[in-house]
């Protein structure tokens, strides 16, 4: 593989479907050289998807039980995904993932991901049907995502284009969204963070692009912005989904280098 690192994994501690352990296994048997596990922080407004509090030190072992068994073979890694929302971590990481997969207004907090129906409701609700203000809400929060989340690497930065493949919910072209992502794209570029290439939609069907859609992707390449390959995966079978495809992706939107995380500093990788 010539991308051979993935850290965006959930296992069964949140919304995965495979354990610590199988995930690894299916990671070295890909060939990976490290695998980074992002278990979903805590977040106490919804306990649906993510990990309980109480099961964080547990996490942690179970990851460095499977990094000593693993050991020569693959590096394994302890990360949390960082949602804006989430409680601070209580456990040492090796590495954070920070996303915004809500919206909140008034006390309602509206996931971005979860259904078209969701957007649109709260579109409706507290924007006055104005899907633009919603979205410009979102990229407020995915620009302020490191200085509240203190992470590493910038997650999915449009998940809101998981329900617009077919650009119906909203247009990609308008100015508005376009100053939106933008406006996130300079705040976070200025401080040196690496933003990843997710394959997740892909790999579920929802589109045949990866976050970020090219045009943000070429906006956050003129920043000068770096890039990271994730998988964003919820099972085995998904763990390298389409890496190495995502480097010809990244060259078409003006990169040279991709990076990797090697002995806790991310370094440059030519394209």
């Amino acid at each position: 593989m010539q991308v051979a690192q993935n850290f965006h994994t959930h296992t069964t501690f949140c919304d995965g479907k495979n354990t610590v352990r199988e995930m690894a296994q299916s990671a070295q048997m890909l060939g990976l050289s490290s695998l980074g596990f992002s278990g979903h922080a805590y977040t106490p407004h919804d306990e649906s998807y993510c990990m309980k509090l109480e099961d964080y030190p547990k996490y942690r072992a179970e990851i460095l039980k499977a990094s000593e068994e693993y050991r020569g073979q693959i590096e394994l890694l302890v990360g949390l995904e960082q949602d804006y929302y989430a409680v601070k971590p209580t456990i040492a990481t090796d590495f954070l993932i920070g996303s915004v997969h809500y919206v909140e207004k008034n006390g309602v907090y509206t996931p971005v991901d979860e259904t078209k129906a969701d957007i649109l409701a709260a579109a409706d609700r507290d924007y006055d049907g104005d899907i633009y203000a919603f979205l410009e809400a979102y990229f407020e929060l995915v620009g302020d995502v490191y200085d509240k989340t203190g992470c590493d690497i910038v997650g999915h930065i449009d998940l809101c284009e998981k329900f617009n493949a077919d650009g119906k919910l909203f247009d990609r072209e308008s100015p508005r969204y376009i100053g939106a992502y933008k406006k996130a794209v300079d705040r976070l570029a200025r401080n040196d963070l690496v933003f990843e290439i997710n394959t997740g939609a892909m790999s579920r069907g929802y589109t045949d692009f990866p976050y970020p859609h090219e045009n943000i992707l070429t906006y956050i390449a003129k920043c000068g912005g770096k890039i990271i390959m994730s998988s964003d995966s919820h099972s085995v079978d998904t763990v390298g989904y389409r890496l190495d495809e995502m480097c010809e992706y990244a060259k078409k939107c003006g990169f040279t280098h991709r990076y990797e995380l090697r002995n806790g500093e991310f370094v440059p990788v030519k394209l």
